[in-house]
């Protein structure tokens, strides 16, 4: 058997394997390059398994050989292939920027610990996609967010710790809620196969026992995803995290969860269960609203950066729900495209902030907090890293040439198929509302003076700025070639819409 047949299982494997060397080692730089060597391999077995999906159909690979549903089946098709590539690609991305951004922010006895937990991170993010048995989706779950409330609590800032719990204590209830889905849809079906569960559950999905799985699914990943209203350990989390933390959870952690409601709505439960026999398109609708159109007006009151664009997030994961709601292909489509979009956005625009807060760093202080004040006049100063950050919020905001553009067209021809014309109105308010959290960037960097007697700063070192600007390069990239993430997202969609019906 060829090395080629076994790249689903490298592509979990070798993460997993860099954590405990990291520990093992104890050395920084060792450490950086072993998770590092890992997580640019994954990105390339990723894209491998994507080409492969793309040109053949659907993987199915047995681990230990063992055929399901007995054995533990990882399933790769279009859907969370195109997931794969944004989880690997980004954290080849904020690798190397870390090693450049820890020191300044993370005590250097300790740097071994943050890559080991990034690695950590990393295999439960990769594993949650791949894999095809219910029971460990949430293991992998689990593995992701205990290594995320360690990234989150390793900062120098105190009020850290106080986000970790917080994240802590409503990612335990979220896991809990999810844990119980997966044990009734078990008692119910005598499986945990994703496949053999969906097949099963066809003549039994009107059952009290499968719609109670359903609900304590839906609200246990609404906590984990941060999903309006469920959002509170969000803001707390991105603004206290080390600055490579709050990149790669805000690019990947919330669109990997998202991806398990999409595919267990679409795969184990049925389309036609959730969104014909039941409320919850409705409920989702309403939520998604209040998430697009509340927390971006949050925003714009915010006086950190850093909590700025994590209330962001909260308003752009919005759009994604607001796709699911609509019930359609291009509903889905845009749901599906905007986990890339506003991933590489939003990564992006945390590592230029995680570089402000770098250069305005010493090597022996606190970080501080990039709250306007001391961002004043910094466009001056720093002009790529303020040009970078205002081109990923035209993202948010979704400027023609620009990856958030092409979602929210989507979205558009969604609410126009439906007839939701007035949707196509609250979709162009919560882009002005972008507009005016990412302008008091604009008006504070471009148009105040520094403060008095500050010193002078010079622009953000290219270990930092090299990372941040692969991002944001590749937000003007989808935003004009949509090949990559408009075709894949449309087949994915069209092949979940096609198959749960």
């Amino acid at each position: 058997m060829s090395l080629a047949q076994h790249l689903p299982a490298l592509q979990v494997v070798l993460p997993l394997i860099s954590a405990p060397l990291a520990v093992l080692l104890r050395r920084g730089a060792v450490a950086f390059a072993i998770v590092t060597a890992a997580a640019w391999t994954a990105f390339a077995i990723a894209i491998a398994l994507w080409l492969q999906v793309a040109a053949d159909g659907a993987i199915s690979y047995h681990i230990g050989n063992w055929q399901p549903p007995w054995g533990i089946e990882y399933r790769i098709d279009r859907l969370n292939s195109f997931v794969l590539v944004l989880v690997s690609g980004i954290a080849a991305v904020v690798l190397p920027y870390s090693r450049a951004s820890v020191e300044r922010e993370i005590p250097r006895e300790s740097h071994y610990l943050f890559y080991a937990m990034l690695g950590l991170c990393f295999t439960g993010l990769l594993g949650i996609t791949i894999t095809g048995d219910a029971f460990n989706l949430f293991v992998f779950l689990e593995i992701s967010s205990l290594s995320t409330y360690v990234l989150i609590a390793l900062g120098r800032d105190r009020r850290a710790l106080t986000a970790s719990y917080q994240y802590l204590i409503m990612g335990s209830i979220g896991a809990t809620f999810i844990v119980i889905a997966i044990g009734l849809l078990y008692l119910m079906t005598g499986t945990l196969n994703l496949a053999d569960m969906a097949t099963k559950l066809a003549a039994i999905k009107s059952t009290r026992p499968v719609l109670a799985a359903l609900a304590f699914f839906t609200v246990g990943v609404s906590l984990k995803a941060a999903i309006f209203p469920l959002h509170q350990w969000l803001p707390n989390a991105y603004t206290y995290a080390p600055s490579a933390v709050t990149a790669l959870v805000a690019a990947t952690a919330t669109k990997v969860t998202l991806y398990a409601l999409i595919r267990f709505y679409f795969t184990i439960f049925g389309e036609s269960m959730v969104f014909k026999s039941l409320p919850l398109p409705e409920i989702m609708l309403v939520l998604s609203l209040f998430a697009m159109l509340v927390a971006n007006f949050v925003a714009i009151f915010q006086t950190n950066l850093k909590r700025l664009f994590a209330y962001s997030s909260v308003g752009q994961i919005g759009y994604i729900t607001l796709g699911l709601s609509f019930d359609s292909v291009h509903g889905l489509a845009a749901s599906i495209m905007h986990l890339v979009n506003h991933g590489i956005a939003k990564g992006g625009i945390f590592l230029l902030i995680g570089a402000i807060v770098a250069t305005l760093t010493t090597r022996q202080g606190m970080p501080p907090a990039p709250t306007f004040d001391r961002l004043a006049g910094l466009a001056k100063q720093m002009p790529l890293t303020c040009f970078g950050i205002v081109i990923g919020g035209f993202s948010l905001i979704g400027v023609p040439g620009t990856a958030g553009f092409i979602t929210k067209w989507h979205l558009i021809l969604a609410a126009i198929e439906k007839d939701q014309w007035w949707l196509v109105g609250a979709i162009l308010i919560s882009s002005l509302l972008a507009v005016t959290y990412v302008w008091r960037f604009v008006e504070v960097a471009y148009f105040r003076a520094p403060p008095a007697g500050s010193a002078p700063r010079g622009e953000a070192t290219y270990a930092l700025l090299i990372p941040a600007y692969v991002l944001i390069a590749a937000t003007i990239w989808f935003g004009i070639d949509t090949s990559f993430t408009v075709d894949t997202a449309l087949d994915a969609a069209q092949l979940l819409m096609h198959n749960s019906r």
